[in-house]
């Protein structure tokens, strides 16, 4: 097809077309533009690297948030456990002390309840007296005060004194045949230890010995009976 010409004879050029693009489709690279410097292409280059570690920032600030949160839950879960085991030892100690002031006390009203025991036993506790015992008697049972030790039980040395040891024949193992002095508990804990006496295993008598002085009387006889023989024969010798 021929082109039109203009005015002065000559022909017209055609239209021009400019491929703007700025990737190239065939190679993929960065294609920089028709009267475009290099510089600034460069530069256009620059400024898109720039951006990439604007992103990297973020995500590192990320990790970092999510470590610092894990280091302050650690922090807290310790802090946590540390208060749990220290209400536990304060707990412990104000228990601890609680029976030790508990274990003084009744330990001073020892001897009102052995006084009470007594008159008990002799028929004294009458009146007023039995009333107030009683009382009282209960009252350091519901504090935890526990008495033992009576006449037949096993004897024990954790719980029992034993003032006097009797061998009697027919026991087989340490025995309490009298209470001298009841022993109390407070819980597993010995207030006072019971004094008893204590009946044990009779030691079983070897026989003695055969003494010299029996086998004298022997030799003794012996000798009478060879004696007589004797004089006999000096007899004889004498009349010859």
């Amino acid at each position: 097809m021929a082109l039109p010409e203009n005015g002065n004879g000559e022909k017209g050029e055609g239209p021009v077309i400019r491929d703007k693009r700025r990737i190239d489709p065939e190679t993929g690279e960065l294609r920089t533009p028709e009267g475009e410097a290099p510089e600034a292409a460069a530069e256009e280059e620059a400024g898109a690297g720039a951006q990439e570690p604007v992103i990297d920032a973020e995500a590192v600030a990320a990790v970092e948030a999510d470590v610092r949160v894990s280091e302050l839950t650690d922090d807290l879960k310790r802090l946590q456990a540390e208060y749990a085991n220290y209400r536990k030892r304060v707990d412990r100690d104000r228990q601890a002390v609680k029976e030790q002031a508990l274990a003084q006390v009744l330990g001073e009203l020892l001897p009102i309840l052995d006084d009470i025991g007594r008159a008990r036993e002799h028929d004294e506790l009458n009146g007023g007296f039995k009333s107030v015992g009683e009382s009282l008697e209960s009252l350091v049972t519901r504090l935890g005060l526990k008495k033992y030790a009576d006449k037949g039980d096993e004897f024990d040395p954790n719980v029992h004194e034993a003032l006097t040891l009797v061998p009697q024949p027919g026991v087989e193992v340490p025995t309490v045949i009298e209470v001298f002095q009841p022993g109390y508990l407070i819980g597993e804990r010995v207030l006072r230890p019971a004094r008893v006496v204590v009946a044990g295993p009779a030691e079983e008598e070897a026989p003695a010995p055969a003494a010299d002085g029996d086998a004298a009387p022997e030799g003794e006889a012996a000798a009478e009976e060879e004696a007589p023989g004797a004089g006999s024969a000096d007899g004889g010798q004498q009349e010859k």
